[in-house]
């Protein structure tokens, strides 16, 4: 009878081991699944577009990312061909430059203006409170005189964004002061801008804009210029873009139109180099 016992309760314990082995069997492919997908998830990069507006946004590309844009214009006695290079360097730092490889105005053409700053994010957005950085540009007077502005320029920006739903709001307020190549000091200009996005149907998007400098001596009047735009998202880390603005007033062509792109390179902190297997 002993026997017959120890028999059975031997035979109980291979069935729970084998029940837990089966378990853990069956737990352990959902588990990696649901850790991969996290991995996924932290890992993809989604484009973070200044184009095509004249104004900046204050939300930020992601941590190491290293993203471009890249556009031309082409209007009656104007055309370029505009770049911008942006890299998440540290948290809430973004540095960038600028330039213009293309520039050709009445005529004239050869080399633009460059440029280089960086974009710094003071609040986050949370509930009612939008996102604020703070933007600065040095342009460099990399252009001949007729094609850029000649002498050194530094652009301060307040930088607020938010959403409401699907619409996005751009809102820049700054001060730029420009050097003066025979006279040297600085003019100095303000510039405002106020941009609207979102999105339509599927990956399409729709981008409004109205933006201008105010005058800046006595020879360069302000500007104004009102923006409409669609957008397409091939995918989350590229973006196209085009539309055409209209000069309201101000030295500028009545009717310029654009097309760009806006790509995520890569997470430069996230390469890794191959290292070739040890030899035995």
């Amino acid at each position: 009878m002993r026997i017959a016992v120890r028999i059975v309760l031997a035979n109980l314990s291979l069935l729970a081991a084998a029940a837990n082995v089966r378990g853990q069997t069956t737990n352990t492919p959902q588990t990696t699944s649901q850790t991969q997908q996290a991995v996924q998830n932290a890992d993809e990069i989604t484009a973070v577009p200044n184009r095509p507006t004249f104004a900046s946004t204050a939300e930020m590309v992601q941590l190491g990312v290293f993203e471009i844009e890249y556009g031309f214009e082409a209007a009656k006695g104007h055309q370029n061909i505009n770049g911008l290079l942006k890299w998440g360097a540290v948290k809430n730092l973004e540095l960038w430059f600028l330039n213009n490889p293309i520039e050709r105005d009445a005529g004239i053409a050869g080399l633009g203006d460059s440029g280089a700053g960086f974009k710094y994010k003071l609040l986050p957005q949370k509930n009612a409170r939008p996102t604020i950085a703070v933007l600065y540009v040095a342009t460099l007077p990399t252009a001949r005189p007729e094609l850029g502005a000649g002498a050194m320029a530094h652009l301060v920006q307040i930088l607020v964004s938010k959403d409401f739903g699907k619409h996005h709001f751009d809102v820049n307020e700054g001060v730029q002061f420009v050097g003066r190549p025979q006279l040297g000091g600085f003019d100095r200009t303000y510039f405002t801008a106020l941009s609207y996005s979102r999105l339509l149907r599927g990956k399409w998007g729709y981008t409004g804009e109205i933006a201008g400098f105010s005058r800046r001596n006595a020879t360069t009047p302000g500007t104004m210029t009102l923006l409409n735009a669609v957008t397409y998202n091939l995918s989350s880390r590229l973006v196209l873009d085009g539309g055409a603005y209209f000069a309201a007033y101000g030295q500028l062509p009545r009717f310029t139109v654009f097309a760009g792109v806006t790509y995520s390179i890569a997470n430069l902190y996230r390469l890794r180099p191959v290292h070739p297997s040890p030899k035995n």
